[in-house]
């Protein structure tokens, strides 16, 4: 039996000031994700820059938001979009996995958003979620749309630097969040409505071997949604609709405990701070931003393109 996982509190670091704060309730996102509710906000995709700012996203009303180390939030683009997922590059490349759009690149200094990939040759994506950079360049992201247990068609692909465009799964309930270990051998990929993390073993020539599932979870209010890895391999899994972030060993033993604060929409999360050992949560339903502090440091965003 594994020994329960040690608890870590949080506190808030940022909350979207209301002058940001929207409720439309015809927003076609709201109608679909939230039952006719209306949103006011629903933030996602953190992701540092080399300055130590904090970019995230706001889906249903297609913004990008950058929060100072002193966590002050600047409006740098809105677009008509739904921008899901977003990661800078070691370099200072930003990539945004948008919904509605495929792959989108963020100039943060005009606010332009351009596309990068729209189309998997004629058919589009199902509505792209998440993404992660390799080592060499490669772009790794989540095609999930509407998947789930009843529909388990969700794709996982691979952009690489020249090009080319590599289907490396299809049936996934749902594909969110993903992340790659250390060596960039193993791909973790968070399948949310299985409630699972699935291990995706890369083979040299980067297809796919013995898939098989990593951790799996529990609760009914939501699933597995955003993944980051520190230092030593352990896997940092934000569990939307559960207000937690877990924290398992690369053996997949339970380690930590890190609850929410505000709300249960913990739903992404970076490493962040001096020394990279701050963990950065987006709470979604309330539009904060909640950070706790680890006691080993966040693997640094890859990429030297």
């Amino acid at each position: 039996m594994y020994a329960p996982p040690e608890e870590i509190k949080t506190e808030v670091f940022a909350r979207l000031p209301d002058k940001f704060r929207r409720k439309d309730p015809d927003n076609a996102w709201s109608l679909v994700n939230r039952r006719g509710l209306a949103a006011d906000s629903f933030i996602e995709g953190p992701s540092f820059d080399r300055d130590g700012n904090l970019y995230i996203v706001d889906i249903p009303y297609g913004r990008i938001f950058r929060i100072s180390p002193a966590g002050e939030f600047t409006l740098v683009a809105e677009y008509d979009g739904e921008p899901n997922g977003l990661k800078i590059a070691r370099e200072g490349r930003i990539v945004i996995t948008d919904y509605r759009h495929g792959l989108m690149t963020l100039d943060p200094a005009s606010g332009k958003v351009s596309s990068l990939l729209e189309r998997r040759w004629s058919e589009r994506f199902k509505g792209v979620n998440d993404l992660v950079f390799a080592g060499n360049g490669d772009i790794y992201f989540t095609d999930q749309g509407q998947t789930g247990m009843h529909d388990p068609t969700g794709r996982v692909y691979r952009l690489r630097v020249d090009g080319a465009l590599d289907q490396i799964v299809n049936t996934v309930p749902s594909p969110n969040g993903l992340v790659l270990n250390g060596s960039e051998h193993i791909l973790y990929v968070a399948a949310t409505r299985g409630n699972a993390i699935w291990r995706i073993p890369l083979m040299p020539d980067g297809t796919a071997s013995k898939v098989g599932i990593f951790i799996q979870l529990s609760g009914s209010l939501g699933g597995p949604d955003g993944l980051a890895m520190d230092e030593q391999d352990n896997l940092a899994i934000a569990h939307a609709g559960l207000g937690t972030v877990w924290i398992f060993s690369r053996l997949g033993e339970p380690l930590y405990r890190v609850r929410s604060c505000q709300g249960l929409a913990t739903t992404n999360l970076a490493y962040g701070g001096a020394d990279n050992r701050n963990l950065y949560i987006t709470e979604s339903e309330t539009g904060c931003v909640l950070v706790a502090r680890l006691p080993v440091a966040g693997r640094a965003m890859a990429s030297h393109r």
